[in-house]
């Protein structure tokens, strides 16, 4: 018997309760995307990533269903906070659906107009260059316009459904 035959007897993809559990044995950083068109807009995303340095562009996969999102692909611009260990109360707060994300938020305008979350690791300001599909969610791919970054801190992790953080 191969390995990948004993792969195929021991996970089935036919429960997504188990995809899900497989995939938390990958530990994720966690950022908030914000936007600012008639006022200010943001989401909590574990799903961001670089994807190339000839052109700069990042990536993230916002949730179909996601309301926040259409709000922010129609303004175009937008940027990506990368959170600190100390934000995970701000992760959960912009996680939520129907609430005013940003009562009590300390954040400051950047270049393109979004929202920069005091407190970030670091921001990307981006432009929105491609949405493919990706069955549930979409694949929104975006070229860095602006960066910024604040001094170094304990990143805010997510691992097996838990916050942690990497003290390296």
């Amino acid at each position: 018997m191969t390995a990948d035959q004993e792969l195929q007897d021991e996970v089935t993809l036919d429960d997504p309760a188990v995809f899900r559990r497989i995939l938390g044995h990958f530990a994720t950083g966690i950022v908030v995307v914000t936007a600012f068109g008639k006022h200010p807009v943001g989401m909590t995303c574990q799903s961001f990533s670089s994807l190339s340095l000839e052109p700069p562009l990042v990536l993230f996969s916002p949730a179909r269903t996601s309301t926040t999102w259409p709000i922010i692909r129609e303004i175009g611009t937008f940027a990506v906070n990368i959170l600190a260990v100390e934000q995970q109360p701000l992760c959960r707060a912009f996680a939520v659906s129907g609430s005013d994300k940003f009562a009590g938020v300390d954040w400051s305008p950047g270049v393109t107009g979004a929202p920069l979350l005091a407190g970030a690791l670091a921001h990307l300001e981006c432009a929105l260059y491609q949405v493919l599909p990706g069955g549930d969610h979409d694949i929104v791919l975006a070229r860095p316009i602006a960066v910024g970054e604040a001094e170094a801190r304990s990143p805010l992790l997510f691992f097996q459904s838990r916050y942690g953080t990497f003290d390296g």
